[in-house]
């Protein structure tokens, strides 16, 4: 009887762990918990604090392309602040969450106060920087991979070719985009429930943008509204989406669009977000960008961007060389 007791005694102390661990998976994250993994995310970094309450042990981290260590490099380094605009682009189903808002980096007192009878120098408030975000989740409730597009104003550009040793252009992408305020109402619009499209009908609705603008042939399926518009670093790019394709006004705007990584669905907004880069063989650089596209019933209702200029041929840091360089959707993480 006492053997018998000890082998149930320790049978129930090796269950034990198995049952702390079942319950320490974490329960389903909705639209809300995912907004505030992000807001998190954001008071980390501008307090500088990678903490394991946070972020996993192994947390990979990646500032535009390039893999740095988590807390004090980067944007970790600088920020001050968070600025205005926030948009949140939550994926329940892949516990994954993107976002486009702006920062400030850089703030705080001045290097040297004002002399003499002079009132003292205000704190600085820092410069404005567009950033691009996406967070991973995983079972425990922790952040286990952060990357980032941070757009800062000596990166900023537009469609034009690059001239040599031209200022930044003024306003900068962050001011633009700062001045929004917030997304468009459209972006908040829900999709009936039966009318929402599936994750891959959405990805590919998405990727006919990317398709149309790199082989505009005025000959390819353009499936926009007619009321479609575009913006692109904070600016109105257009008012004609469908037209702009279709009479192929837009040719030879882009040579490749590679590395189409769509990473955060939204089906309840009819909304899906991707990371890629435009290359362009004839002036030999690169656009690093995140755009989201608005879908509803099949076709493209709006479409934001924000993108910067980076290394011609450049990687995102979660993709291999193939992939990194193929025009193909890649899978969705």
């Amino acid at each position: 009887m006492r053997i018998r007791f000890m082998v149930l005694a320790a049978g129930l102390f090796l269950l034990l762990p198995g049952a702390i661990a079942q319950d320490a998976v974490m329960a389903p994250c909705d639209r809300a918990c995912l907004e505030n993994y992000l807001d998190r995310y954001l008071d980390a970094m501008q307090a500088n604090d990678p903490s394991l309450d946070l972020f996993t042990r192994d947390c990979k981290f990646t500032e535009n392309g390039v893999r740095l260590p988590l807390g004090g490099e980067g944007l970790w380094y600088g920020m001050s602040a968070r600025g205005n605009y926030k948009f949140y682009v939550p994926d329940v189903e892949t516990r994954q969450i993107a976002y486009i808002g702006t920062v400030r980096e850089g703030g705080g007192m001045p290097a040297k106060k004002a002399a003499g009878s002079q009132p003292a120098a205000k704190p600085s408030e820092g410069t404005l920087a567009a950033v691009a975000i996406r967070l991973k989740i995983d079972d425990n409730g922790k952040i286990s991979e952060a990357e980032q597009l941070v757009v800062r104003p000596e990166t900023t550009l537009s469609f034009a070719a690059p001239q040599e040793n031209a200022p930044p252009p003024s306003p900068s992408t962050a001011e633009r985009v700062e001045k929004m305020e917030a997304p468009h109402p459209i972006f908040a619009e829900v999709i009936p429930e039966a009318e929402r499209m599936s994750r891959e009908e959405l990805v590919e609705v998405g990727n006919y943008y990317f398709e149309g603008l790199q082989r505009n042939d005025a000959k390819g399926y353009y499936p926009f509204t007619d009321d479609c518009v575009r913006f692109e670093n904070g600016m109105l790019a257009t008012r004609e989406c469908k037209k702009q394709f279709s009479d192929g006004s837009l040719r030879n705007i882009v040579s490749r669009i590679r590395d189409r990584r769509f990473v955060a669905v939204d089906r309840e907004r009819g909304i899906a977000f991707a990371f890629g880069f435009f290359d362009h063989y004839s002036i030999n650089w690169t656009w690093q960008l995140a755009e989201l596209f608005k879908i509803e019933k099949g076709n493209i209702r709006r479409i934001e961007a924000v993108f910067h200029r980076c290394p011609f041929g450049m990687n995102s840091g979660w993709s291999t060389y193939e992939q990194g360089m193929s025009e193909e959707i890649q899978s969705i993480r």
